[in-house]
């Protein structure tokens, strides 16, 4: 009854009925009743005449959820509907809203009370006045001028409707209004603004009221980055602010927005006033925030307010000296001025919280970029006069003056950047490599997950420190080993002190000279190792031992050109893998195999004063050396070996190495395989098939770093490992075959699979690594063609294994042509079977996609001459799949099948058998290629597509085909060329897609097309330009259509980084590091 009641809108609706209602929603009431009026209410929502009740809900209701109930229907038809409604309802609605917030606003206790209602009717009256004014509403701006001036209350709340006003044209317009519409506003409120600013500069001279001085310079704050610069410079406000500064209550607003006044860069016209206005400012915040205050404990044991001060303060002093520092380099009194503020700036860095920490970094590296670049230069003449606009051959002298400026501002600088080397070692954060960490209960453990803001702060930490180096080697050294000798006498000794220091240390590798470099690394090494000596307790040492390790790591010039030092750092972290503390070991076998893969040769020759190289005593040793460790770090072990004896030049030592090397593992395989002799059911115990598998993994690791030398090792177990492989394989079929496909889920199942897949992966990376033998090939490929092929085809689809596929891809791109014998029969084995598992949609088998495409690509590439031997509907069957990769929304897949389709067309171009080909299909991937080009979704295939149509529109041009690719029997018009033809298709094709864009437009893009298909990236930039301004992407994010572009962009400044010694890590450059 009462929902009835409600429901009937001709008549003025029952707001007490209404009330209940909205109580109802909003109560403690059984659920029931909730649903029934949420029911009701929505109803009331959805309703178009509802918004006539609004007025009288508004006057009637005493209920603050009723009135957000009604003025939520209200800003529903304002963003929607306004537009469409009679004159005389938008004027009475303007006028009704305008008149309950004058009533309101004008009187402090209703103002008081009536808060949340009043600031939802301010939204709404905002909301109004982006349709209405400027052209219906003309006298907006000085209506609420003359209002404000009527009551304090008024004028605070009218100063809340300009700042939402300036904030909704500003900053939240994007997407809401047209450029036009937000042009129009932004030039009104820029025409009227003088009355705005006087009525700001009236009530911060006249009113003593504090929530009104608030509310007008939370307006200001608002309004000051886009004013005339004129209202700020040419008037008393800067003074009016900085009169307001000292002010507690007002210290925070002021602060803002004397940011937003120091963040505005116009050039030099006002120079003057910044000077003045950062002089005034310096003195006045001496007397709120003395200098001898220490701003780190005062922000931590501040209030909310003062917290928030500390921030603005620093994003003052950033924004200010980003545009404006050089200003206050010219005046000795300015220059005072400026060493306070870095003072401070460098003090605020201190502050332990990251985002105040991240405006200060932000800034600091900019600052010593800039010192930087101009030393770097200065070094470099030339660069100095192009950065100066100078044509070169220059003025004798002129690089002088330039230069002693330079030394002067480089002068200034020094006892800032000094402290900023302290703050930047004290701060430093943690780089990747590290795995240990101290948790929150301040026990040592290892890191799990890693912390990609943390990882961001490091790179930027690191880049920072590294152009502080260069800019004063020294300071930086005798910085560094001060602080090593704190920590060594005990007076500055915590986890964390030590832990940054050694994270800055080794992240400046490669920025000194390296006669330096080793001088201050010959200290630092001894340094750490003797505190490691001298140092108690589990946690100190397995800390002690990660930064060990961490600065080693990252210097390898200095470990290759030291052999005591590179034996003592080795031997170090053997003994580190004994220590069973989370982490250290983990960190010790990635240490190790980082330094001998940077240091292998060192380990192969007789170094001085040794009897027997360094691999060979190793060897000796190993299975005492890797006892205590996990099979995943014996793997990392085993690899590290195999790259120093991939070094060995002579073959006999290089095959005696590697039989000791494998010896271990190779007794316990031969055990095996001997009981297996015996009874075969020994290999099905679930303790033998992870021992197997274990084997199998070391044997990859070390072949992944041997590469042909590892040759003889796999000749010995290749065919026992064939049979195993055979045995195993047969299991899993006949498990499923009993259990069902549950069976291929369970552990049993899945263990045996991995011995499957170990195999598999050894092959491959021996065959992969190995130098292209083809005797190698013929060795290794004919064994495999039925244990491992044969079976992937009798196999279930479940127990399949998607690395036969990787496999025999890499053996085409190792032997190419001269596998083309083979082809037809891994056709047979693995091409319908995988396309049946793949085909039934987009999900399962992911594994089995990305690698089927791939080995079509290495035949398509290496074998083209047994795909032109397919049956017509086999090579249906093949370019079906094509299209069907590169239609695939996953990134990866789809770009195979568009390199998989480029190929295929270039070899079909070039054959005899193009005409029939591209009869067949060239239709059929010109309407392909469209679909997905302008699809969203496949935007990251966006250069693929463009080189594929550039192919297609090149090769119909140039007369290579000879025969029409229309069919005749159903177009009986005759085209003069295939030009002609493919163009009137492509104009239907895309005028059926795109109904939206006119067909003139359509005809000009694709005669567009044909005219610049000869410049690639006009060619591209044509199509950019058309899928832009077609609806399908002007809304969205492009940027992957600009991703060449951005690649491009990243290698120009990755070339700028390698031209700085250091900021590449040597580790990070990828050099056959020359050791003799």
């Amino acid at each position: 009854m009462a929902a009835e009641k409600l429901r009937d809108l001709s008549q003025p609706i029952d707001v007490a009925l209404l009330d209940a209602t909205v109580a109802a929603f909003y109560g403690t009431g059984s659920k029931d009743e909730r649903t029934a009026a949420d029911h009701i209410l929505r109803e009331l929502q959805n309703n178009p005449d509802m918004w006539l009740q609004v007025v009288h809900i508004l006057s009637n209701t005493q209920s603050l959820n009723t009135k957000f109930f009604a003025l939520q229907i209200l800003e529903g038809v304002i963003k929607y509907r306004w537009n469409v409604l009679p004159v005389e309802q938008r004027d009475g609605m303007k006028n009704y809203i305008s008149d309950v917030i004058v009533k309101l606003s004008s009187n402090e206790v209703s103002f008081r009370q009536e808060r949340l209602y009043v600031n939802k009717l301010n939204i709404i009256l905002v909301q109004i006045l982006k349709h209405e004014w400027p052209a219906r509403w003309q006298s907006f701006i000085p209506d609420l001028v003359t209002a404000a001036k009527t009551s304090e209350t008024l004028c605070e709340n009218c100063m809340t409707i300009l700042k939402l006003l300036s904030e909704e044209v500003f900053d939240f317009s994007r997407g809401e209004m047209t450029q036009q519409k937000i042009k129009e506003l932004k030039q009104s409120l820029n025409s009227e603004f003088q009355l705005i600013h006087e009525l700001c500069l009236y009530v911060l001279s006249a009113s003593q009221r504090t929530e009104l001085i608030r509310a007008t310079l939370a307006t200001l704050h608002a309004f000051l980055s886009w004013i005339p610069l004129g209202y700020i410079f040419e008037s008393p406000l800067l003074e009016t602010l900085l009169k307001f500064f000292p002010v507690p209550s007002y210290r925070n607003l002021t602060l803002q927005c004397l940011t937003e006044v120091a963040a505005l860069n116009f050039g030099d016209f006002y120079n003057l006033q910044y000077a003045k206005m950062y002089t005034i400012f310096m003195v006045q915040l001496q007397t709120v925030l003395p200098t001898s205050t220490n701003i780190p404990d005062a922000y931590g044991n501040g209030s909310t307010e003062e917290q928030a001060f500390i921030q603005n303060l620093a994003l003052f002093f950033t924004s200010f000296y980003k545009f404006h520092i050089r200003i206050l380099e010219s005046t000795q009194e300015n220059i005072a001025a400026l060493l306070m503020g870095l003072e401070y700036l460098l003090n605020i860095s201190y502050v332990d919280d990251t985002e105040v920490f991240k405006v200060c970094l932000d800034y600091w590296n900019l600052l010593v970029l800039e010192l930087f670049e101009a030393n770097h230069n200065l070094d470099n003449p030339a660069a100095t006069a192009n950065m100066m606009g100078l044509q070169i051959p220059m003025i004798p002298g002129m690089i002088d003056g330039h230069g002693t400026q330079l030394m002067q501002r480089r002068q200034l600088y020094t006892g800032p950047m000094s402290k900023l080397r302290l703050l930047m070692i004290s701060r430093m954060a943690k780089p990747e490599e590290v795995l240990i960490v101290e948790d929150e209960n301040g026990n040592i453990v290892r890191e799990t997950l890693k912390d990609n803001d943390v990882l961001v702060q490091y790179k930027i930490m690191r880049e920072t420190l590294i152009y502080l180096s260069h800019l004063d080697h020294n300071d930086t050294e005798k910085q560094m080993l001060k602080k090593l000798s704190k920590q060594l006498n005990g007076e500055d000794w915590t986890w964390n002190n030590l832990n940054t220091l050694c994270w800055a240390i080794g992240s400046i590798s490669g920025s000194m000279m390296e006669d330096q470099e080793n001088r201050f690394l010959v200290m630092v090494i001894r340094d750490l190792l003797n505190l490691c000596e001298i140092t108690k307790g589990k946690d100190n040492k397995a800390v002690i031992a990660s930064n060990i390790m961490y600065v080693v790591g990252q210097y390898p010039r200095f470990l290759r050109a030291h052999w005591k030092f590179l034996k003592t750092v080795v031997n170090k972290l053997f003994e580190f893998m004994h220590e069973t503390h989370p982490g250290v070991q983990d960190m010790a076998c990635d240490t190790f195999l980082k330094i001998v893969q940077k240091c292998k040769r060192k380990f192969v020759i007789l170094q001085v004063g040794e009897s027997e190289t360094f691999v060979s005593e190793l060897l000796t040793t190993l299975p005492t050396t890797i006892a205590d460790l996990e099979p995943h770090q014996i793997h990392t072990f085993y690899e590290s070996v195999g790259y120093m004896i991939q070094a060995e030049t002579e073959a006999a030592k290089q095959e005696e190495y590697l039989q000791r090397l494998m010896n271990l593992p190779n007794q316990k395989w031969t055990e095996i395989i001997g009981h297996a002799r015996g009874s075969v059911d020994f290999l099905k115990d679930p303790d033998v098939i992870r021992t197997v598998l274990n084997i199998l993994q070391t044997n990859t690791s070390a072949a992944s770093a041997l590469g042909t030398h590892f040759l003889s090792q796999i000749t010995l177990i290749f065919l026992d490992m064939l049979n195993v492989y055979k045995m195993y394989s047969e299991l899993i079929s006949s498990t499923i075959a009993e259990g069902g496909p549950y069976a291929s889920r369970t552990s049993y199942v899945k263990l045996l699979r991995s011995v499957k897949r170990e195999t598999l992966k050894l092959i491959e990376t021996f065959l992969d690594k190995a130098e292209d033998q083809p005797v190698i090939g013929k060795q290794f490929v004919p064994p495999m063609m039925d244990p491992v092929l044969g079976d992937y085809a009798r196999n279930v689809p479940d127990a399949r294994e998607s690395e036969v596929l990787s496999l025999f891809a890499t053996i085409i791109n190792k032997y190419k042509g001269a596998m083309i014998d083979d082809v037809p029969r891994i056709f047979e084995a693995v091409f319908q079977c995988t396309l049946e598992m793949i085909t039934k949609n987009f999900e399962d088998y992911p594994e089995h996609r990305l690698k089927f495409f791939s080995l079509l690509r290495a035949i398509a590439t290496h074998c083209f001459g047994a795909l032109i031997l397919l049956s017509p509907e086999q090579l249906k069957l093949v370019m079906d799949s094509v299209m069907w990769a590169f239609r695939h929304t996953e990134r990866n897949i789809a770009e195979t099948g568009l390199n998989l389709l480029l190929e295929m067309l270039k070899n079909f171009q070039t054959s005899e058998f193009r005409n029939q080909f591209y009869r067949s299909y060239f239709v059929l991937i010109v309407q392909e290629i469209f679909a997905v080009l302008t699809d969203t979704f496949h935007k990251p295939g966006f250069k693929l597509h463009v080189l594929v149509l550039q192919h297609l529109f090149c090769l119909v041009e140039s007369g290579a085909l000879t025969e029409p690719l229309w069919d005749a029997s159903t177009v009986s018009y005759s085209y003069p060329n295939n030009g002609a033809f493919v163009k009137e298709y492509t104009i239907k094709l895309l005028c059926g897609s795109f109904p939206n864009i006119p067909a003139s437009e359509v005809t000009r893009f694709v005669n567009g097309l044909f005219e610049s298909r000869a410049d690639l990236s006009t060619f591209k930039n044509h199509i950019r330009d058309f899928l832009v301004q077609s609806k399908e992407f002007s809304t969205q994010d492009n940027k992957d259509l600009y991703a060449e572009e951005a690649a491009a962009q990243k290698e120009k400044e990755r070339q700028r980084m390698l031209s700085i010694p250091g900021l590449i890590a040597p580790n990070e450059i990828q050099d056959e590091m020359v050791d003799s």
